[in-house]
């Protein structure tokens, strides 16, 4: 059960990112979106058949973390995630955006991750679940505070669309996180069924307007970034994760600390890490406004 969990992991990552890809790619042809006219905003987006084909795709991808939420524990499904990364960055890369050194470092950095987390496999994992509510309702509304802070004026000095993007990863964690509660059965489980949509439709909210204001890679890569690291952490701190021991353990931790860093290089925190998209070099269409943050 434990490989097939970590097999639907793959499988979802590969959906998310690649949805996430041509979100952010349609993103750039779009009109300014704005929460100040909401219902124009959701037009623009699902009358462009390129955002709807890659948000169907994240959505298969969200169902399958789903599933393998159900066979594995939740920090080996994040660690697992945390490789999509590297196809995010190889997609870039054949959209037509050079990337540095450090940008293919990262995508070794994540592979390597995730062979050492899979090496690490046969010594199995303690597949616990929080004894009780309060670890996880306190994470996820904790998370729901600081992404309110991420999104608000006082990010102005990250990089363009960074903001956002933090506030999307914090969201999607704690919607990670409630979903995991709910089906473990954590009593009351209605409860963290109402805050799984509620910390998604704000996610997605987030990622769509930081898409507009930054890369693929400040964005999506940042959001990502969170969203593979929170869990893992909420796996182990919350949900009562215990590492196996021995050789076993140390691969795992070093898998975890691969795919963390591969992550994080991909995202391109620093002041050389903003990646350049073809529509940055380009007028866009008429009628349509580029954004900044």
């Amino acid at each position: 059960m434990l490989a097939a969990g970590l097999l639907l992991a793959l499988l979802s990552t590969a959906a998310l990112n690649g949805g996430f890809f041509l979100q952010h790619a349609a993103s750039q042809r779009l009109p300014e979106l704005t929460v100040r006219r909401p219902f124009a905003s959701l037009s623009a987006l699902f009358s462009n058949l390129r955002w709807v084909t890659g948000f169907v795709t994240g959505l298969a991808g969200w169902a399958l973390y789903i599933a393998a939420l159900g066979l594995a524990p939740l920090s080996l499904v994040q660690a697992t995630a945390a490789g999509g990364m590297g196809l995010l960055a190889l997609l870039v890369r054949a959209g037509g955006v050079r990337l540095a050194a450090r940008e293919w470092a990262a995508v070794a950095a994540a592979v390597s991750g995730l062979l050492l987390v899979g090496l690490s496999l046969p010594a199995g994992t303690a597949h616990t679940a929080a004894k009780g509510w309060g670890l996880p309702l306190i994470w996820v509304l904790a998370s729901l505070l600081a992404a309110g802070l991420a999104a608000s004026p006082v990010a102005v000095a990250l990089r363009p669309g960074a903001g956002l993007a933090v506030a999307s990863g914090l969201l999607y964690a704690a919607g990670d996180i409630a979903t995991k509660a709910a089906v473990s059965g954590i009593n009351p489980v209605y409860l963290f069924a109402v805050l799984i949509p509620l910390c998604h439709g704000l996610a997605f909210v987030a990622l769509q307007l930081a898409f507009q204001r930054g890369s693929a890679l400040a964005t999506a890569g940042v959001s990502s970034l969170l969203t593979n690291l929170l869990p893992i952490v909420a796996g182990l701190a919350a949900f009562h994760e215990q590492m196996p021991g021995g050789l076993p353990g140390i691969l795992r931790g070093l898998g975890f600390t691969g795919a963390v860093l591969g992550a994080a290089l991909l995202a391109g925190i620093g002041p050389h890490g903003k990646a350049r998209t073809p529509d940055s070099d380009q007028a866009r269409r008429p009628g349509v406004r580029a954004t900044s943050r």
